[in-house]
């Protein structure tokens, strides 16, 4: 592998040889401890300007003020919203967090299969962070000594794993993804799922063929957990997926900080708008990725521990009918 797409063989040895010294030292373990409710913002709309304005102003969160912020968007692929995030999506939340008093905002990501570069330009991300004063981190530019390796107690991992450092080190993360099934062995990609962009592509190849991947992507979520996660709905991947498949409209926006409680409720409304057996044949916390982030003490133990805010009657009547579905199972 070229060292712009990730770890050479002699340095990911070395990695792995201090790889138990960088798991004490950056504090992999820290985010145990299971808090006993966690609240998921819920708000009815198919616009997205109101979507994320509204979802936040429901959420009590850990003020932005004065923080370096570092946003985590959906990008995978160029493909249009819910294949990845709405260019609207993410001007509309880095207006929010600088009108709460953030001091700087970079994005980045690391795409896959597209190569993050034709991702950006596709998109258009160097123009609007050009318009916007935002900067913009590829993380498949990334020096090999920019990757982070962990290798926690009982992860499923063939050799540990590794973390972009921007994101070990950003001051204040907040994640933005969409609502969709997974078909290449994720089930669904939401808030736990959208940190494997947060590890470089060699890594992949072990991921998608590994009977544990969803237990995999759980774990990658050990060593980093952002201050903030929305989820834009409005559009939704009930099949396929992740960059494309079978759409159908959900007219939603989430915000939360718990992201178990985040990918639980958005399990539930794919199973409200009727999605494949693998999201509707299991119960929602009986999905791995879930279930692994219980049992890594990442969020939430069960759907009781789940409360959904909204702030009107569309919300409120929604909201009754997805935590039925949580409830269920």
């Amino acid at each position: 592998m070229s060292k712009s797409n990730g770890i050479k063989r002699r340095d990911f040895i070395k990695y792995s040889a201090i790889g138990a010294a960088a798991v004490s030292t950056l504090g992999c373990n820290s985010l145990s401890g299971r808090k006993n409710m966690a609240k998921v913002a819920l708000i009815k709309t198919d616009n997205r300007k109101k979507g994320i304005s509204e979802v936040l102003k429901l959420l009590d969160f850990e003020s932005a003020k004065d923080k370096n912020i570092f946003i985590k968007p959906n990008f995978n692929t160029a493909d249009p919203a819910p294949g990845s995030t709405h260019n609207d999506t993410l001007t509309q939340l880095i207006y929010e967090l600088r009108e709460r008093g953030a001091d700087g905002i970079t994005v980045g990501d690391r795409s896959g299969p597209q190569p993050t570069d034709e991702v950006l330009k596709e998109k258009g991300i160097l123009d609007l962070a050009e318009d916007l004063k935002f900067k913009v981190i590829n993380f498949a530019e990334l020096p090999d000594e920019d990757w982070l390796h962990y290798n926690p107690e009982g992860n499923h991992w063939q050799n540990g794993f590794y973390i972009a450092r921007p994101v070990i080190e950003s001051e204040y993360t907040v994640s933005t993804h969409c609502l969709k099934t997974h078909q290449y062995g994720g089930v669904f990609t939401m808030a736990l799922k959208l940190n494997v962009g947060i590890a470089p592509r060699k890594l992949m190849r072990e991921l998608h063929s590994s009977p544990d991947q969803r237990k995999m992507i759980a774990e990658l979520n050990m060593c980093h957990k952002p201050k903030l996660l929305v989820l834009d709905g409005i559009e939704a991947f009930v099949d396929g997926g992740p960059m494309e498949g079978e759409l159908k409209r959900a007219d939603v926006f989430l915000a939360g900080t718990d992201p178990v409680a985040m990918d639980a409720v958005g399990v539930a409304i794919l199973k409200e708008l009727g999605s494949n057996e693998a999201i509707m044949g299991k119960k929602i916390f009986e999905q791995e990725q879930i279930a692994r982030a219980v049992e890594l003490d990442l969020g939430v133990a069960g759907p009781e521990a789940i409360e959904i805010k909204t702030a009107d009657k569309a919300g409120a009547d929604y909201a009754e009918k997805i935590r039925g579905i949580l409830m269920e199972g």
